[in-house]
């Protein structure tokens, strides 16, 4: 039966049949839909149905466009009247190690954006950003809209999680893609990212699509397809969009867990250890947010004062005070050892013959943090905030009995032990470094 006040001129089965046959859908009936789903009129195998037909029939851009936007008004959709300063935001699909958003947020912030981050949790082997903030003591990454917004005022950023009145609709369809095997669907993929960034009334958004051993999209045309779609979607729903395509063919930077990530972007943002690499792809994306925000004239301007942001302590001003405005210590920044988690053994995990790192399984190090404890294999599980890698070995790298393919972090002494097993299997050894390559392989913006 229909919704009360529903158009009674769309049967779901004949919107279902005219995908399946190859048919474009139109906005009304892809409102219908989403309508449907939301309110419970539709079922959940009819959409799943629909979902399965999409996955093999695809979309065109005007119904992946209709889609997003039908999903962002399916709830509440943030307001930010009062703000005098862009509203900016990233995104990324995935990746090992992936704490750019701990960084970027922060320094975006000081450079006079607003940024209201809806992050997720980890996905399979991929770490989430919001587990790595539950690794600091107070910090709610839950909080109400009302809260959310006036830290984004107080402190210039803010990173919590999707509440329930953002896109419900997407959580909804998302849950029914996961058991029915239509997750790696391009337009789906687009619709469920930027429903969420379109409810979070962004002014401008960059998005991180990774590319790799260690992220969904493993091969280069695949990720520059979702790419391209992310981009002409999002501007064809009015969000101004660029995004850059990243390596994930090893750990971006040098740590993978929780603690330890949060503790290598804190060191990152107060001058302590930097690695290359993690700031390469931080400082690409965090121009490109300042130019579609107007808050620079082009990308020299953008990473001068980037680096400003961080030379002059004001990014990490940023991050101490949302994550003490969020509920965490107020001296985390200074404070480190005495806030973050711990793990009882610490050690190295060394090669079995000394070499030099030839090739990364990146999505096998993922595996490897979850193992330890630090991700979940169902929804329910908790989370090891203290275990994880750090000090992990890069491509090209040499290792040996003085230098170990990364120093384990683990709640027990057979735990450590399958680690170092893991990381000798995912990690390649070989006589000579390979060729370097570029962290950001390709950039992608409306009409590119």
């Amino acid at each position: 039966m229909a919704s009360p006040g529903a158009s009674t001129a769309f049967f779901p089965q004949e919107i279902i049949r005219k995908k399946r046959d190859g048919g474009a859908l139109s906005e009304a009936e892809i409102g219908f839909m989403v309508q449907g789903l939301t309110d419970g009129s539709i079922s959940e195998g009819q959409m799943a149905a629909l979902a399965m037909a999409v996955f093999f029939r695809g979309m065109e851009r005007a119904e992946a466009v209709a889609l997003t936007r039908a999903m962002k008004d399916s709830g509440q959709v943030l307001d930010w009247a009062g703000f005098d300063r862009p509203i900016l935001d990233k995104h990324s699909t995935g990746g090992v190690g992936d704490k750019v958003s701990l960084l970027l947020a922060p320094i975006l912030a000081a450079c006079g954006a607003a940024v209201p981050m809806i992050s997720g949790r980890g996905l399979g082997h991929t770490g989430g950003t919001l587990d790595k903030l539950d690794a600091i003591p107070g910090y709610d990454t839950a909080p109400d809209l009302e809260r959310f917004r006036r830290v984004v005022g107080e402190a210039g950023c803010a990173i919590i999680g999707q509440t329930a009145d953002l896109a419900p609709a997407d959580r909804r369809l998302y849950a029914i893609r996961d058991v029915t095997a239509t997750v790696e669907s391009i337009p789906l993929i687009t619709a469920s990212i930027l429903s969420k960034k379109l409810a979070a009334g962004l002014g401008g958004l960059v998005m991180d699509v990774k590319v790799g051993s260690g992220a969904f999209m493993r091969e280069p045309e695949d990720a520059r397809a979702l790419a391209e779609s992310i981009v002409a979607v999002a501007n064809g729903a009015g969000l101004p969009t660029v995004a850059l395509i990243t390596d994930m063919n090893q750990v971006l930077g040098r740590t993978a867990g929780n603690a330890v990530e949060v503790r290598e972007a804190i060191e990152a943002l107060t001058g302590g250890s930097q690695d290359t690499r993690l700031l390469a792809v931080t400082k690409a994306l965090a121009a490109e947010a300042l130019v579609l925000g107007g808050l620079a004239s082009g990308s020299d301007d953008a990473l001068g004062k980037i680096d400003q942001a961080l030379a002059s302590g004001a990014a990490a001003e940023r991050f101490a005070r949302m994550a003490a405005a969020l509920g965490g210590p107020a001296d985390l920044t200074e404070r480190l050892d005495e806030h973050l988690p711990a793990a009882p053994i610490i050690r190295p995990a060394l090669p079995e013959a000394p070499g030099v790192v030839t090739a990364v399984e990146t999505r096998s190090i993922g595996l490897a943090v979850m193992a330890l404890g630090g991700g979940r294999r169902r929804a329910e599980d908790s989370i090891d905030y203290a275990v994880g890698f750090t000090e992990i070995a890069g491509l090209g790298e040499a290792v040996g009995p003085d230098r170990p393919l990364a120093l384990i972090h683990a709640r027990d002494k057979a735990a450590a032990e399958q680690a170092e097993a893991d990381l000798r299997t995912a990690i390649t050894i070989g006589a000579a470094a390979p060729a370097a390559t570029d962290v950001v392989t390709a950039r992608v913006a409306e009409g590119s």
